[in-house]
């Protein structure tokens, strides 16, 4: 016998509900933050999912750790370098160059997909995982980052109330700041460096802001007193981070907010402005930060194109699916099964199922309700066994279609949650106001 095929190590299938899935709530996440992307004014863009290996080495540095450990990485039969995506930012860089966006700044783009890293599989944590995506290029104004930061605040708490998550936010300071915290920092960890990790030695030299980010116990016992980036802004950076604390002060949408020194993100594209939304402790297993961002003024400048000032941030879908809960995401729904009995010609049945599909898609776009609907023609077995089947497939309503009925012009529709029946004629059906009236009612 053959063996059984399995996913590979640190990938999963995503099913319906009803296999005991959460295809549904992976949906939900994803609308969400589609929606608000509309709200806020993002564009949708797609970028493949794999690019020159360039894109992402160049861009993200190669002392980090995506870079030097994680990518999925590969050679195609023509001898190119190429990558699978391991995030989001370089790839939309890469495609604001080629297409020639610059003309249409400032633009904000809004992406979601799969991204790949290759790293130990665990709770919070896969090798194919998916994420929502928001680029703002060409604002250089610190308006636009408190605003990056209040709509990721706005994602969190449309989904969870902010439930234990804390906003940690940081500045990197300008170019300024940064050379004269990096003198500061080298200083203080050379009489260090053989209780460093390999890592880290090799970071000093080429970049040592990164050792900040070490998850290596040893590196976090050495950096706990190493001089805070704080202390080396310059006038202009350290008035702007000020003004940024200010704007999102007692914000609606953020629960929490915490000053974090150390705090430097993992990609060396990131200038002034960093931030993580994190979750309690445990809640998320050892990963805790659902959603982190930055600006990085100098990335598109870094891949060939005119200096551009951006802002942005990810969130992966998987995280904010646990943060947010089962309970929190399964959505309301519609679900009509349609039950005919043998003597119904099945073109009348086809007729009163296409009228109805197109009724509700138009009631919902005219309505902008978010109510996945399905109807369906339950065709096989006696009239009793399908009305078991509807109950075992959660059917909301039942439509049952008869002779008797048929001859009056009417249909019986039964709401399976209240066991009610009422005759409804074909007509009324098939008409918006009267499907809102029979269907809608609780989601209004």
């Amino acid at each position: 016998m053959a063996e059984k095929l399995q996913p590979i190590r640190g990938t999963h299938d995503i099913l319906p509900l009803s296999f005991g899935g959460e295809f549904e709530h992976f949906h939900t996440v994803v609308t969400l933050a589609r929606d608000l992307a509309v709200l806020y004014g993002f564009k949708e863009i797609s970028t493949p999912i794999f690019e020159m290996t360039d894109v992402f080495s160049r861009s993200m540095g190669e002392t980090s750790d995506v870079v030097s450990k994680e990518m999925f990485t590969f050679d195609t039969r023509g001898g190119e370098s190429v990558t699978l995506r391991p995030e989001f930012t370089a790839g939309i860089s890469r495609a604001f160059i080629s297409n020639g966006l610059q003309q249409h700044l400032p633009l904000k783009l809004f992406s979601t997909g799969p991204v790949f890293r290759y790293e130990r599989p665990q709770k919070g944590r896969q090798r194919q995982f998916h994420q929502v995506n928001f680029e703002w290029i060409g604002d250089a104004s610190v308006e636009a980052d408190a605003e990056a930061i209040l709509l990721a605040g706005h994602i969190i708490y449309t989904l969870a109330g902010n439930k234990g998550c804390t906003l940690l936010i940081n500045t990197l300071g300008d170019i300024e700041s940064r050379t004269t915290y990096r003198d500061a920092l080298v200083n203080y960890l050379t009489p260090h460096t053989a209780s460093l990790s390999e890592d880290s030695q090799r970071r000093l030299v080429a970049n040592p802001l990164r050792i900040l980010d070490s998850k290596s116990e040893q590196d976090k016992a050495i950096t706990a007193n190493a001089p805070k980036i704080t202390d080396y802004l310059s006038a202009a950076s350290k008035d702007r981070f000020e003004k940024l604390c200010a704007l999102l002060k007692d914000s609606h949408f953020i629960a929490k907010l915490e000053i974090s020194s150390s705090l430097v993100r993992g990609l060396d594209y990131y200038t002034d402005t960093v931030f993580e939304f994190v979750a309690e402790t445990g809640e998320l297993g050892a990963q805790n930060t659902v959603l982190a961002g930055g600006r990085y003024d100098g990335l598109v400048e870094q891949m060939g194109g005119k200096p551009t000032p951006s802002v942005g941030f990810a969130a992966g879908v998987e995280r904010l699916m646990l943060l947010a809960g089962a309970s929190a995401l399964t959505p309301p729904k519609l679900k009509i099964n349609i039950i005919p009995f043998e003597e119904i010609v099945p073109k009348a049945t086809f007729e009163l199922a296409g009228n109805l599909r197109v009724q509700l898609q138009h009631l919902l776009n005219k309505t902008h309700l978010r109510v996945p609907c399905t109807v369906e023609i339950a065709w096989q077995g006696s009239v009793k066994k399908r009305m078991e089947r509807a109950a075992k497939n959660e059917a909301t309503h039942v439509v049952i279609v008869s002779p008797d009925e048929m001859s009056r012009g009417t249909c019986l529709i039964k709401t399976m949650k209240t066991g009610a029946q009422e005759e409804v004629p074909l007509a009324e059906l098939i008409d918006g106001i009267a499907l809102q009236k029979r269907f809608f009612t609780s989601y209004e």
